[in-house]
């Protein structure tokens, strides 16, 4: 009866909070301007339009999705703008509460109780990642919950890797993920082919969609993969504050619009060295949280190399922050606590919106030291939560942990021990 009564007012927690977003949202008159340009897309591909070179709503905004992703927003041309944005909203709300839930297995809450999950997703919904997602009707919780569902699902599962296939033919970033589940497979330790297997569904998956694409708007899926796909600024200005990756801070810091082949470099040595680290903390890191070191390690590592990561993209601090809140708890370690606060501090603090940051007039290009720092406060976070995966895989094995059921794989008879491959 008490585990009862606190799932019910969880709950009841869980829809004030919701609807309080939802007022301050309709009180701050959010346009979902994003949610518009999917409609556009997919009226351009009803219409046989040209896909990139449409521009929709007043900002002019331009298509930079993959054509598979315009064919799936097809529907979205059936409802007028109010209905949709409600849709939106809700579906979102949803996507918000299976994260928390997918996050807490991951970490190895398995399963999750509905309390703390409703709980979580309660407060979660106000820290900007998640706020401004919804504010603008984007798809970046759809696309953590896909790579979460793939990654908390035995790793032998027939169909393991097509949801991180699926989002990577959405929006190309998760791609990262068939590469460290790849890397992760190749480790000479038994069951680890099982990943490699994982990979290769889920390159098969990416695969379809490009096909996919392709059979149906031919025309647009060249121009996107020959040329559009290596375009970045089509997404916008690189310097914009809303551009929390590694080449938006050197935009600010070398106060240009194009960081050039600077970022390229240091983008490619941090993408070698985020993937190193993942794959380190996945096979050698403390059980049960070793999947989601190695895991979100790639998440993070994805965000800080990624030409473009606005703020919103940045969802995965959900799982993140869970994850640091868990070590915590289970250390009882007032170092972790305080790394725990102050990641929430920082992705519920709004900082890098405390800066000058009119697009229009490039104020970005002209930040002095502590604005740049404000600015780069999630590409911040993510170098620290990479050399914080590092220390834990390095000293995971010598911090025993209560083993809980795994999430990558099946648990093994007792009687079997052997039968169990340690991933």
């Amino acid at each position: 009866m008490t585990a009862r009564r606190g799932t019910l007012l969880a709950a009841a927690g869980c829809v004030v909070s919701f609807g309080c977003l939802w007022l301050a949202q309709y009180l701050a008159h959010v346009s979902m301007i994003d949610l518009l340009v999917y409609r556009a897309e997919g009226w351009t591909v009803r219409n046989g339009g040209d896909l990139y070179a449409m521009r929709a709503t007043h900002a002019r905004l331009l298509a930079t999705y993959p054509p598979f992703a315009a064919l799936l927003f097809t529907p979205l041309t059936l409802l007028a703008t109010a209905p949709l944005r409600v849709l939106a909203t809700l579906t979102n709300l949803a996507l918000l509460i299976s994260l928390v839930h997918l996050s807490l297995r991951l970490i190895g809450r398995h399963p999750p109780r509905a309390a703390v999950t409703l709980a979580a997703a309660a407060l979660c919904v106000w820290c900007e990642p998640v706020w401004t997602t919804l504010r603008y009707g984007q798809v970046n919780l759809l696309l953590a919950v896909l790579v979460l569902w793939d990654l908390t699902r035995p790793a032998a599962h027939r169909w393991a890797g097509v949801g991180t296939g699926l989002a990577a033919g959405i929006k190309l970033t998760p791609a990262l993920f068939v590469v460290f589940l790849a890397l992760s497979g190749l480790a000479r330790r038994p069951g680890a082919g099982r990943w490699l297997r994982q990979a290769l569904v889920a390159t098969a998956a990416f695969a379809g969609t490009v096909a996919v694409g392709a059979l149906v708007l031919p025309y647009d899926a060249h121009r996107f993969w020959t040329g559009t796909v290596f375009a970045a600024g089509r997404a916008g200005p690189a310097e914009d504050t809303a551009n929390q990756s590694l080449r938006g801070v050197l935009a600010r810091l070398l106060h240009t619009g194009d960081p050039g082949p600077w970022w390229l470099v240091v983008a490619s040595a941090v993408a070698l060295l985020g993937l190193g680290i993942a794959v380190r903390a996945r096979l050698y890191g403390p059980e049960p949280t070793a999947p989601a070191w190695g895991a979100l390690s790639c998440a993070a590592t994805a965000l800080i190399v990624s030409p473009v990561s606005w703020s919103h993209h940045w969802v995965w601090c959900v799982p993140m922050t869970l994850l640091l809140v868990s070590e915590a708890t289970v250390r009882r370690s007032t170092a972790w606590w305080a790394i725990a606060a102050g990641t929430g501090a920082l992705f519920f603090s709004y900082a890098l919106w405390w800066v000058p940051h009119v697009s229009e007039a490039r104020l970005e290009l002209h930040q002095n030291g502590g604005q740049m720092l404000l600015s780069a406060g999630y590409p911040a976070f993510g170098a620290a939560f990479l050399a914080l995966a590092a220390v834990v895989g390095l000293t995971g094995r010598g911090h025993p942990r209560p083993r809980s059921a795994p999430l990558a794989e099946p648990q093994a008879p007792a009687a079997k021990p052997q039968a169990l491959a340690k991933e």
